[in-house]
């Protein structure tokens, strides 16, 4: 009876504490009775609880017992009652609506809180979070940031760092155009935080957040170069082009072909391929019989399409490589060799864009002349076997994607019959695979025999203009 008592005594002390703070008209004065409520956040779960109510709405008034106030409702918050940490979170923006110097400390312990597993507290946090945002966005996002940027100390739990990481991606991300005010100042913020974010990131993250940055006004359609061009820094620095290559690094092989797809559509824009292009001319290709195949492929596929991107001075230095790879590729006639032709359309495409860029190389490379009237023309020089050998298998080429066209042609008719005549959902499916295979195995053949055409010694180049087959 004694401790239900001391209960209801505090309760009412803790009302009059209130009651004489509501009335006063100058609050400071009231200290003694501030300091009660902040003493009340130890006593019972029901004083606790009105603690919780009381701190936060008298906050301001007490700036000498600030920091006791916020560590006093810092451990409310981590009660074993569920009710007093839903109140004590409830009130946390308010500990800093009139004192924003406290932004950065309180979102960094609602950050931390965003772990908790109850459905009610959780979404306390998640209002919590935005308010605080609202508030003070810059503050805000530089305080949640730092749960899941690099640094020299090891984040201390990496289920924090996945809650903070949803948050951003769900409650902030989609709400962009509301919270990043004054825009372009916001937009530039909040993409330096993420720039020191990705030092140690994974791959569905780091296009997490490629996807938001592009997606901001600053780099938008209408930006500079200089702006598209940073987001492909961004981009290298995730495919490590500054390090040693080893071809038995499968994550770093396959973090560079990634890299190089998300970096496509920047090309487009005008930003700079250079980096990656000498990489890969430098450290890749070399050993590209060493990679997997599909890695091989989906490499190859990559660099067709960066091809047409490529400066000139790049492409010379690119081509005697890909014409190399065409060598390899492509069967001299009656080897008996098979030929990948997915290979070939991606070389084939590739050489074509780099020969527009860099024409008087080709008549040392394979022998085709290309008059620019400048002294790389090398027209004195006899290249005629170069011409010989390469005009040979491109002619076999274009024999075997004529004869492969036949079959698939041939192939295509029997899917349409063997359509017809299918009975169940299941059969139809299998068929309209390898329909589909059929017919980008066609499209493959086209666009080789496109690419094949010669007219004699006196190579008369035409830019190819086609999409690479993705199969």
């Amino acid at each position: 009876m004694t401790d239900v008592a001391e209960d209801a005594n505090d309760i009412e002390k803790l009302y009059e504490y209130g009651e004489r703070l509501n009335e006063s008209k100058d609050k400071s004065q009231n200290v003694e009775d501030y300091e009660g409520i902040i003493r009340a956040a130890k006593g019972s779960i029901k004083a606790k609880q009105l603690a919780a109510q009381l701190i936060p709405r008298f906050f301001k008034h007490f700036p000498s017992l600030a920091s006791q106030a916020v560590e006093a409702h810092f451990d409310l918050c981590e009660e074993d009652e569920l009710g007093i940490r839903v109140q004590a979170i409830r009130g946390l923006p308010l500990l800093c609506k009139d004192t924003p110097e406290y932004v950065s400390k309180i979102v960094d312990v609602v950050g931390q809180l965003l772990a908790a597993e109850e459905n009610v507290e959780r979404d306390a946090v998640h209002k919590a979070l935005m308010s605080l945002l609202r508030q003070d966005v810059e503050a805000s996002l530089t305080s949640l940031f730092k749960h899941i940027e690099s640094s020299d100390e090891p984040i201390p739990d990496e289920t924090i760092r996945e809650k903070v990481l949803n948050f951003i991606r769900d409650k902030v991300f989609p709400l962009k155009a509301e919270l990043l005010k004054p825009r372009e100042q916001m937009e530039r913020h909040i993409t330096d935080l993420v720039k020191k974010s990705l030092q140690d990131v994974t791959g569905a993250e780091f296009k997490m957040f490629m996807d938001f940055l592009k997606s901001l006004s600053i780099f938008g359609e209408g930006a500079p170069t200089e702006r598209v061009q940073e987001l492909i820094e961004i981009i290298e620095g995730q495919a490590d082009l500054d390090a040693q290559f080893n071809v038995a690094d499968g994550d770093h092989i396959d973090r560079l072909i990634s890299c190089l797809h998300m970096a496509l559509p920047f090309f487009m824009r005008g930003a700079s391929n250079s980096k990656f292009v000498n990489y890969l001319n430098k450290h890749i290709i070399p050993v590209l019989d060493k990679l997997p195949e599909e890695r091989k492929l989906d490499l190859l596929k990559n660099l067709s399409e960066s091809s047409p991107y490529t400066t000139p001075q790049d492409s010379r230095q690119l081509l005697p490589s890909i014409v190399q790879l065409l060598k390899t590729y492509m069967p001299k006639r009656k080897t008996g060799e098979e030929m990948n032709f997915t290979y070939v359309e991606c070389l084939l495409y590739t050489f074509h864009n780099l020969s527009y860029k860099t024409p008087n190389a080709t008549n040392s490379l394979c022998g085709y002349k290309i008059v620019t009237g400048q002294p790389s023309d090398r027209l004195g020089e006899d290249f005629s076997e170069n011409y010989k050998d390469f005009t040979e298998r491109l002619t076999n080429v274009e024999d075997l994607a004529r004869a492969t066209m036949k079959k698939l042609t041939q192939g295509m008719a029997e899917h349409n019959k063997a359509m017809a005549a299918a009975k169940t959902e299941e059969d139809k499916a299998s068929i309209k695979i390898k329909r589909q295979n059929t017919t980008t195995g066609l499209r493959t053949c086209n666009n080789i025999l496109a690419m094949t055409k010669v007219n004699g010694v006196n190579f008369s180049y035409q830019r190819v203009c086609m999409t690479v087959s993705l199969n």
